[in-house]
């Protein structure tokens, strides 16, 4: 480390000198692999936003039922009190017309108008049930056979649509990983290949100096990581300008569909973009200086 930052001006001078050498093909490598990182960023994110939108839903996992029209009061609390003592109920809670009118406004919102466009309240009064997730089908199935109770809605098929989505979107992650690494690390080895290639003479002259192979070797590592790092951040720009896109245009259109926190996924994918960069850099310049010693 003392060699390190005794020649910080060597090591930087002589990382720019390699860099010019081969401008115009770096310049390209780097966008190259900022474009690759955004793609891998993309899935991660994806992978994110999918597992927070099936934690929120298990988290609040509800279901609505809806009771025979003109059943009295008496009946509606007969049946509120035999889905309370079902196994797996949380809470219930009793909703009418216009709290489902209300519900259903803030749900569409923008395009709640449409709503207005009806002479009388088209929604009907329900009960609102909170459960565990775990055992739906078999409270689904009680209540189902309650005197009085006409239909039960609930959001396991989406729920169910969206395991299925995560499932894909890793599988998917997985190869994009696999491929992002080979190819970080190919791109990379290459940079670094050309650069020896271009300084051998520089290089013949430092060993003839005696100069230690690891003086010699670690402005090309340094140079590939750098280079790694600096696609790396261009990838975090792409992501968070195309994330913040489509986090305005979502919550417009479907607000009620729940998303993390924007700056928590931008930090995360920030990190995991500096990190990743920073470690396939430092394989890639390896890589490179051990191909060309072979």
């Amino acid at each position: 480390m003392k060699v390190l930052f005794k020649n910080t001006s060597y090591f930087l001078n002589e990382i720019k000198t390699i860099f010019k050498l081969n401008l115009l093909s770096n310049i390209f490598s780097i966008i190259s692999l900022s474009f690759i990182f955004f793609m891998l960023s993309l899935v991660i994110s994806g992978s994110s936003i999918t597992k927070f939108m099936i934690k929120s839903i298990e988290d609040e996992a509800e279901i609505s039922v809806y009771y025979e029209e003109g059943s009295s009061q008496q009946e509606v609390l007969n049946i509120q009190e035999e889905i309370r003592d079902i196994d797996g109920v949380k809470e219930i809670l009793s909703v009418n017309e216009e709290e489902a009118k209300n519900k259903m406004n803030k749900i569409l919102g923008k395009e709640s108008r449409i709503i207005s466009l009806f002479e009388h309240n088209p929604f009907s009064p329900y009960i609102e049930v909170k459960i565990d997730l775990e055992s739906v089908d078999s409270i689904i199935n009680e209540i189902e056979h309650i005197n009085g109770v006409e239909l039960v809605r609930d959001n396991k098929e989406i729920l169910d649509k969206l395991i299925s989505i995560s499932s894909l979107v890793n599988i998917v992650g997985l190869f994009i990983v696999v491929a992002v690494s080979i190819a970080t690390v190919v791109i990379t080895s290459h940079i670094i290949q050309q650069g020896i290639y271009n300084n051998k003479e520089e290089i013949i002259t430092l060993r003839l100096l005696g100069a230690p192979e690891f003086f010699i070797t670690l402005p090309f590592i340094l140079e590939g990581i750098l280079m790694s790092i600096l696609s790396g951040l261009l990838s975090i720009g792409m992501v968070r300008f195309l994330t913040g896109y489509l986090y305005s245009h979502v919550n417009g259109v479907l607000p009620f569909i729940v998303l993390p926190p924007f700056n928590k996924i931008i930090f995360g994918i920030g990190i995991f973009s500096l990190v990743s960069s920073f470690a396939l850099g430092l394989l890639g310049s390896l890589f490179g200086l051990k191909s060309t010693k072979s």
